[in-house]
């Protein structure tokens, strides 16, 4: 058996991005976008909550908007598309936006996928089959598949993606953990994720890719909350409660530009190759946030 290539080895910083939060209405996109592009971020990262904005359609706007930017889709819930229009999609970004597309597909929130009737016995048996066809559509091969909840015959994209773009797994639990270091290339770790906790999962992929003999790199990005400005302690211990997080342990970051840079390095030095920075719910600017984290804290790491 062939030992793997391994998760990517660090750069000389890792990529820094933001969350632009799907309570905020749509209308707000295009000015988080632009800021983030003239802040001179790596990523901007949309989420797709039930039932807020759309991740793809806003993906389009964001990538529209900017020429640098990378626009990120953490994640897609599977139950919800067929994987044939998942991956018509994500190819028709990466071809009319190559190499700034990164679309992370995942489980989904059992209970909103249940109040639309799309919850599924096995979620892992479902994720497992539609990861291993759409890397397959987005390669451009012809698929038939007759799994459980998965069903092709004959599928091909007509306009694969020139460029392939990265196959990214959201995880949390050890077994959706091991399942994308088996079959993606990338993955997505949910905010309130500690530098321990993010150094068991580093581990946990490398050894699910050891055992499957998988070659390649396998990128690791994280949400990590953050709040800055005076007031910036107070609004994130009301951040944490409201996840139902700890505010005593290591799971997010406040304070000025040198402080959230020291932060980024955490989890960076604990295996992170990409660091998403997640504002507070009550973030009062935004776009001042994004500044700040483009103009001053990039730099520091």
């Amino acid at each position: 058996m062939p030992a793997p290539a391994g998760r990517a080895e660090p750069t000389n910083r890792p990529s820094l991005g933001v969350v632009f939060r799907p309570q905020l209405p749509p209308e707000r996109l295009r000015s988080v976008a632009l800021a983030a592009d003239a802040a001179g971020l790596d990523a901007l990262w949309l989420w797709e909550d039930c039932f807020y904005e759309a991740g793809v359609s806003a993906a389009a706007a964001a990538l529209a908007w900017t020429s640098r930017l990378r626009v990120g889709v953490g994640l897609l819930p599977v139950p919800l598309r067929n994987v044939a229009l998942t991956a018509m999609e994500v190819a028709t970004l990466a071809r009319l936006f190559p190499g700034r597309v990164e679309v992370g597909i995942g489980h989904g929130v059992q209970d909103w996928m249940a109040q639309v009737g799309e919850q599924v016995d096995s979620p892992m048996t479902l994720l497992r089959e539609y990861a291993t066809a759409l890397r397959a559509l987005l390669a451009g091969q012809r698929v038939t598949a007759h799994g459980r909840y998965v069903h092709l015959e004959d599928v091909a994209l007509e306009w694969p993606p020139a460029e392939m773009p990265p196959l990214v797994i959201g995880a949390v639990g050890p077994r959706t953990v091991a399942l994308s270091g088996e079959l993606a290339d990338g993955t997505l770790l949910t905010g309130g994720t500690s530098p321990e906790t993010l150094r068991a999962v580093c581990a946990q992929l490398d050894a699910a890719r050891a055992a499957a003999g998988v070659q390649g790199s396998h990128g690791v990005t994280v949400y990590l909350i953050a709040a800055t400005g005076g007031d910036a302690a107070h609004r994130l211990d009301a951040e944490l409660r409201s996840w139902a997080l700890d505010p005593a342990q290591e799971v997010a970051i406040a304070g000025d530009a040198e402080q959230l840079a020291e932060g980024v390095r955490r989890w960076t030095a604990a295996g992170a190759d990409a660091v998403v920075l997640q504002p507070t719910q009550d973030e009062p600017d935004l776009e001042g946030f994004i500044d700040v984290i483009g103009r001053e804290v990039l730099p520091l790491v």
